[in-house]
């Protein structure tokens, strides 16, 4: 039975999660045989800002993952998110080259090149060229153009481009731990791999990965990617604020966050009944005195104006992308932000279009860690990565390394030792 190891490294502003995942052939899934989450350090809104801090984190979260999974990770997919990230829709042309009119799979990865050709700048590398129709002979729509008759052959396609400087900052991480960068993949379409239902891409979503310090989206519509971008914002920015509401170090103000999330229940009853005293400092196993504040006041007053911040900014996105009449499936939020008390239901209020939680739900194997909106990314390493090597197992995402590697230098020393043969 063949099995192929897939790995995910999940480079985030909160925390650094690395995934190993193995696809058996015969039973087409993939199993997660080993998972860590390691603290973040040293990056920042999906920016690395110290190299050696972000090293160390990494390192130590691929080790025990390692350990878990009793194999050696030699090569991993990457995810890539933050206020860098840009995206375009691009349109490409080609003429069938088969004599009898017949696409085939060349034509479609001509066509994809054709598309892919567009006017960047120096510090900005294309990460993702998704189709998203074909069109043959003016017929548009077709999802799979191969084996259709045809003489002209063209593609709508989205671009995901990305900072070089930033990419290659990850890749001198990688390349110090000994680790070849299989792919770049952006986190809010590595998120939407893992939470998102077929029936809601066709009818149109967006999926909002609230991260610690960044907010990645996707927007799909028929059931394809068709806009993505990112925004500095995040929930440690609730944190914050809870900080400087109650006066209490951001420490302590992340475990309050975290009871009123995670207790939401019992906190809606305590308001209620109008207890008091629900939040203590002994409860909390905070070393501050907390103010005598109601969990209500902390929601209502600091939490609130937060995550209406973050909804209008998302909103606002959303009408930037031009698609907000197309998406009735509504708004998927998920990431560890997506957990904070309030999420939903002020979301619904102030979006004004349907919104749920997203939870990874596909894993098999050591799922109890990994099935948490946390790790919607994470996970959506694993299954992007294995279509990725099932559509194309030479891989187009290498093309990129291919060029790169291959420099001026290496041109001229070669146009040398040819001239040197002629020279008496």
């Amino acid at each position: 039975m063949s099995e192929t190891l897939i790995c995910g490294i999940d480079i985030g502003s909160t925390k650094i999660a690395t995934i190993v995942g193995l696809y058996s052939s015969e039973t087409d899934e993939v199993r997660i045989i080993g998972f860590n989450a390691t603290p973040s350090r040293g990056v920042k809104k999906g920016l690395i800002v110290d190299i050696d801090q972000a090293t160390a984190s990494v390192e130590s979260s691929v080790e025990k993952a390692e350990r878990m999974a009793g194999h050696q990770i030699k090569e991993a997919f990457v995810t890539v998110g933050g206020p860098h990230i840009s995206s375009i829709n691009s349109h490409g042309i080609v003429a069938v080259a088969n004599p009898q009119f017949e696409v085939v799979e060349d034509d479609v990865h001509r066509v994809i090149e054709a598309a892919r050709a567009i006017s960047l700048s120096n510090t900005r590398q294309i990460i993702e060229v998704t189709p998203r129709e074909y069109s043959v002979d003016g017929q548009s729509g077709i999802n799979n153009p191969v084996g259709m008759s045809g003489v002209r052959l063209e593609v709508d396609t989205h671009i995901i481009t990305a900072s070089a400087t930033n990419l290659k900052n990850i890749d001198k991480v990688l390349n110090d731990l000994g680790i070849k960068n299989t792919g770049y993949i952006f986190s809010g379409v590595a998120s939407a791999q893992s939470v998102l239902t077929d029936t809601e891409k066709d009818l149109g979503v967006a999926v909002a990965d609230i991260g610690g310090g960044k907010i990645d989206m996707s927007i799909f519509v028929e059931g394809a990617l068709s806009y993505s971008s990112s925004i500095p914002i995040g929930a440690r920015h609730i944190s914050n604020d809870i900080a400087v509401g109650l006066r209490v170090s951001l420490e302590s103000a992340e475990k309050v966050k975290l009871y009123l999330s995670n207790n939401a229940r019992r906190i809606e009853e305590a308001i209620k009944k109008k207890e008091k005293n629900i939040l203590t400092s002994e409860k909390l196993g905070i070393l501050e005195k907390l103010p005598d504040v109601s969990p209500k006041e902390i929601i209502e007053g600091i939490v609130g104006p937060r995550i209406e911040e973050i909804y209008s900014l998302v909103a606002e996105e959303i009408s930037k992308s031009g698609y907000e009449k197309s998406i009735p499936s509504g708004i998927v939020i998920t990431g560890g932000g997506s957990m904070t008390v309030g999420m939903v239901e002020m979301g619904k209020r102030i979006a004004r279009l349907p919104i749920r939680i997203g939870i990874p739900e596909k894993a098999t194997g050591l799922v109890d860690e990994v099935m948490n909106p946390m790790y919607a990314a994470t996970l959506g390493l694993v299954y992007y990565g294995n279509t990725q090597m099932l559509e194309d197992p030479a891989g187009f995402k290498d093309f990129n390394s291919v060029l790169k590697n291959f420099s001026m230098n290496d041109i001229m020393s070669k146009a040398k030792k040819v001239f040197k043969q002629f020279l008496p």
